[in-house]
């Protein structure tokens, strides 16, 4: 049984910076493409960032700059590091890891509040 956790979230001033973690458990991580996602209120989820299993990070450009994701499979965990936070950042975040293994499966955490505001 996959397991997928998130931490991290808060309350953030607009300029400030947060790291959100994940933890992957029940499985072997290092072979899972690990994404992070956001949806805030009214709008449909979006991908922030991806790292594959070979450690090749990916970010979306209009967040390029400020989010960085990255992995340490020995601790079964992703990171997103995110820096110049703004009002339009505020969202639910969410760690989806992706297994290609057996076809494609898909495991999702109950996601992580981040609000930016002043």
């Amino acid at each position: 049984q996959v397991q997928v956790v998130e931490s991290g979230g808060g309350l953030v001033q607009p300029g400030g910076s947060l790291r959100l973690s994940c933890i992957v458990s029940g499985s072997i991580f290092s072979t899972y493409v690990a994404s992070w996602y956001r949806q805030a209120p009214g709008k449909q989820r979006e991908l922030v960032a991806a790292i594959g299993s070979g450690g090749i990070p990916s970010v979306v450009n209009s967040m390029k700059g400020r989010f960085t994701i990255s992995r340490i499979n020995a601790n079964n965990t992703v990171y997103l590091q995110m820096s110049s936070l703004q009002p339009a950042d505020t969202a639910v975040y969410y760690c989806n890891a992706r297994t290609f293994s057996g076809g494609v499966q898909n495991y999702w955490g109950q996601g992580t509040q981040v609000t930016v505001s002043s």
